[in-house]
């Protein structure tokens, strides 16, 4: 039996049999697909002595890695939420965020919150989506610059629907996020920390938004002036 478990874990098709069965799990409650895949994960590391390298993290975190992850940020942050959400709003409803009310204008709720976005969010969700199902997915079809970027688009997909608690337009916005960040990832493989701090970055705005009610301001801002 453990033989048998370690020639699954060995082979990279496994990437393909996780994130359909997290996608099953899912369907019950998203945080169920989520845990799934990272205890995948976990048995990875466990079985190649946790060698991060196997999902890019294999480049140490520096001062030259911080700001090239503030200046991506702020570029996404601007596409996003300033120039293309108010759009998708517009056309496809807002984006449902009352899962995060409880930290409104609560200081405990907005620090909790943080803390569990850079552990759960920023680290779980990039080492799962693009450490594990990126790269193993791009290395199953080829490990070639094609399979990197056909691999970027289907898990950016599955991480967008991933999220369809948020609405139409929240599947879209988190879609387009998650591509910009495997994009990154395409061109710094052996940097997933990179992707981290930006995925960390990025929602700690967002968070600060909500957490000072204004995340309606670049929506209201843009549709005010063209619409």
């Amino acid at each position: 039996m453990k033989s048998i478990l370690n020639q699954l874990l060995s082979h990279r098709f496994l990437v393909v049999i996780t994130m359909v069965l997290a996608a099953i799990f899912s369907l019950a409650d998203r945080n169920y697909g989520y845990f799934f895949g990272i205890g995948v994960v976990f048995l990875l590391l466990r079985q190649n002595k946790f060698n991060w390298s196997e999902f890019g993290l294999n480049t140490k975190l520096t001062w030259k890695t911080a700001f090239q992850a503030f200046l991506y940020t702020i570029g996404m942050f601007l596409f996003i939420d300033v120039f293309t959400q108010p759009f998708l709003e517009y056309y496809f409803g807002p984006i449902d965020l009352s899962s995060f009310d409880d930290i409104r204008g609560s200081v405990t709720g907005y620090v909790v919150l943080m803390c569990i976005m850079w552990v759960f969010a920023a680290f779980g969700e990039e080492l799962l989506f693009h450490g594990f199902y990126m790269k193993w997915l791009a290395e199953l079809m080829g490990d070639s610059n094609k399979a990197w970027l056909t691999s970027a688009v289907l898990v950016s997909l599955y991480f967008g629907i991933s999220h369809g608690y948020q609405g139409t337009a929240g599947i879209i916005a988190v879609a387009m996020g998650g591509f910009l960040d495997a994009l990154i990832f395409y061109k710094n493989r052996n940097n997933l920390a990179l992707v981290v701090l930006v995925h960390g970055l990025y929602d700690s705005i967002g968070i600060t938004l909500i957490y000072l009610n204004k995340e309606r301001v670049f929506y209201d801002w843009i549709v005010g002036m063209i619409f």
